[in-house]
């Protein structure tokens, strides 16, 4: 599989000025929320539990409609649900349990019209890369948590799209278990080179995988840190762990998600 496409001719993967959002007119979810994305890029956004970062990806994706103040494009274009462009991976792997692993990881394709040997030949590429060789043909529950999660992963990764919004996928593995992810995650996003917003509550996984790490306060949720990771790449979780720099990013992002509950409450 080669390189992720581009997404258009900008160098922004995703572009949210002063987006504000509220339901119903009345609940603020978002308040004047500004953030971009480029090429490339890992970004993740750490804040409370219901502080919007969940509602900043699904609006990213088209699934929920922007109608608040402030402009949000993706690649340039206005966020519509179904864009090739864009890849979505949540906690839950979401796996069909009548399909196979190679069922799986071949149906985003599938669904998007890539000929059925072409997404085969991909999807087996694919549970190579994470890991699955020889698992092709098990059903989700012969695996265990953390290799279902390889599928999604590979499901994800097959369909080409430059663009990946990961809510929380490796949230409710063991430690363990996540942090092959978390190395596999890395690997696969250098190997592929697309641009992640990736959602967590670990201010641990935020720091490990990121290039920058946004900090959000509670509902409605804003920005109130923009943190560059400048740790070097490629990574290696288990030796980060090992990094005092690391323990300081970890310690700083701390300081500002404490900040932002503060002043939000205050």
């Amino acid at each position: 599989m080669s390189g992720a496409p581009e997404l258009s001719a900008t160098s922004l993967a995703i572009a949210a000025d002063g987006v504000h959002l509220s339901f119903d007119g009345t609940q603020q979810v978002l308040s004047d929320v500004t953030l971009h994305v480029r090429q490339g890029e890992f970004v993740s956004l750490v804040g409370p539990s219901g502080c919007g970062k969940t509602t900043l990806l699904n609006l990213a994706a088209g699934l929920v409609a922007h109608t608040g103040k402030g402009s949000l494009t993706v690649g340039g274009q206005a966020p519509r649900q179904g864009n090739p462009q864009v890849g979505y991976m949540l906690a839950r792997d979401s796996l069909m349990p009548w399909k196979t692993a190679l069922g799986n990881a071949m149906f985003g394709m599938e669904v998007r019209g890539v000929p059925r040997a072409q997404a085969e030949e991909r999807a087996r590429a694919m549970l190579q890369e994470v890991g699955l060789a020889g698992f092709e043909n098990a059903l989700p529950k012969a695996l265990s948590h953390g290799m279902r999660q390889r599928v999604a992963l590979a499901r994800t990764f097959a369909m080409g799209s430059p663009l990946l919004l990961m809510d929380e996928p490796f949230g409710a593995l063991d430690a363990q278990t996540k942090l092959q992810l978390e190395d596999l995650l890395l690997r696969l996003c250098q190997q592929y080179k697309q641009s992640v917003l990736f959602v967590t509550h670990d201010l641990s996984e935020a720091v490990a995988v990121s290039d920058r790490v946004v900090v959000m306060t509670s509902r409605p949720g804003r920005i109130v840190a923009d943190i560059p990771i400048d740790l070097p790449r490629p990574r290696s979780i288990r030796e980060l762990q090992k990094d005092p720099h690391f323990h300081e990013l970890y310690a700083q992002l701390w300081s500002h998600l404490e900040s932002g509950w503060s002043k939000h409450e205050g």
